[in-house]
């Protein structure tokens, strides 16, 4: 741990104007003739460096340091609806066995239900060691108490190293929990995990608006949790021949109570997700109206592509949040998507920079979006789709895809 401390001994009103002058983020405060450092400190240590020598000081506390050699293994938890594994599962499988792989640890799987054991031979096809099951009528629905309880139990008896959860609905709620039982650090929504040797996970993901690329760490704590989004990892090939085991979990029930009483289910209807789609255009500031999205409607039926953008088109009301790519959208990987006027910044292309083929249209020839397209068009959307269109009428669209 680290902290600024103050000598107030040293302070006097020209000290105070001075520290408060050189702070940027307005986080030096004077209280009554004494220095009060607010939240709004982001420990840049400008007020050490600059300030008046010897006032404002930086310590670092040393940390107990954690035995990391009893914890082994990479814990994935297994999104569910019913029994129905969510795919971001299998996913997190494939990223698990890689950074097991690194340090030679064990791949698990908790899988938390009611009537799921069955269910959870079909993760043996895809390597996993073993997979802990706490199959228990309190646990039919999703209720965050109980099922933080049963993946508490699992963390504290098989002692994972690392833990990775889907950022579903489901994930984003319970990853929290178990990590503040743990005290130990969680990362959201990464985009990129690596194993050190020591056992230390690097957790990537976009900070500070996209700007850069954190790489994070808890050398400190285990287990070590992050969650992952839909589409961002790769599942492994599913095997034709179980292998790893399954092991049937006891919890104390009392342990599975909880203050929500579940009085009814309703199912809502479901919905295609740009998530899912194999061909996706997605549209950028560069389109002008939203008269003009006939023209990117007609392009997307030729090609059986789903219509997406960026944020700008949602606020414009162009398009629906859900068809949004991005940090604050969704994660895609399409078979192609074809960028409309898009510049492609971090945190639109974080999004969807796994796609299989990318195609850009921008009229600027040193647009970022093209560091990452596999093929791009310096033009004006307004002049290429059209023509796009009429060759893909005259040629069919497999013929102009290929």
């Amino acid at each position: 741990m680290s902290k600024l401390i103050c000598n107030q001994e040293k302070v006097n009103e020209s000290i105070i104007e001075e520290l408060i002058k050189v702070c940027p983020f307005h986080a030096i405060e004077n209280k009554n003739g004494k220095i009060e450092v607010n939240s709004g400190c982001k420990m840049c240590m400008l007020c050490v460096k600059n300030g008046p020598s010897g006032v404002m000081e930086f310590v670092e506390e040393e940390v107990a340091a954690i035995d990391k050699s009893l914890w082994k293994g990479i814990g994935v938890y297994v999104d569910h609806l019913e029994g129905e594994i969510h795919p971001v599962t299998m996913e997190l499988i494939g990223k698990a066995k890689e950074l097991a792989a690194v340090v030679g640890f064990p791949v698990y799987c908790v899988f938390i239900g009611h009537n799921i054991t069955h269910k959870a031979e079909e993760l043996l096809y895809y390597g996993v060691d073993e997979v802990f099951v706490y199959d228990n009528e309190e646990l039919k629905d999703f209720r965050v108490e109980p099922y933080t309880a049963a993946f508490e139990d699992f963390v504290a008896k098989v002692k994972p190293s690392s833990l990775l959860v889907g950022a579903t609905t489901i994930g984003r709620s319970l990853a929290p929990r178990v990590a503040t039982r743990f005290k130990t650090g969680l990362t959201a929504d990464c985009t990129k995990l690596e194993m050190k040797e020591n056992t230390d996970l690097v957790q990537i993901r976009p900070a500070f608006g996209g700007n850069i690329m954190a790489q994070i760490i808890c050398p400190n704590t285990r287990p070590q949790m992050a969650t992952v989004r839909y589409k961002v990892m790769n599942a492994p090939e599913k095997s034709c021949n179980q292998s790893g085991k399954i092991t049937i979990c006891e919890i104390d029930k009392s342990k599975l109570t909880s203050k929500i009483e579940v009085l009814k289910v309703t199912k809502k209807e479901a919905e295609e997700s740009i998530s899912d789609a194999e061909v996706i255009i997605a549209v950028g500031r560069a389109l002008k109206t939203e008269k003009d999205m006939e023209m990117v409607k007609e392009l997307a039926g030729l090609l059986g592509a789903r219509i997406a953008g960026t944020r700008p088109l949602i606020e414009s009301g162009f398009i629906g949040a859900k068809q949004q790519i991005g940090l604050s959208g969704r994660t895609v990987k399409p078979k192609l998507i074809i960028t409309l006027g898009i510049s492609g910044a971090v945190q639109f292309t974080a999004g969807m920079n796994g796609s299989e083929q990318i195609f850009a249209i921008n009229t600027d020839p040193h647009a970022s979006i093209f560091n990452i397209a596999h093929y791009g068009m310096v033009g004006d959307i307004y002049e290429i789709v059209p023509k796009l269109i009429e060759d893909i009428k005259s040629f069919g669209a497999e013929a102009c895809i290929m």
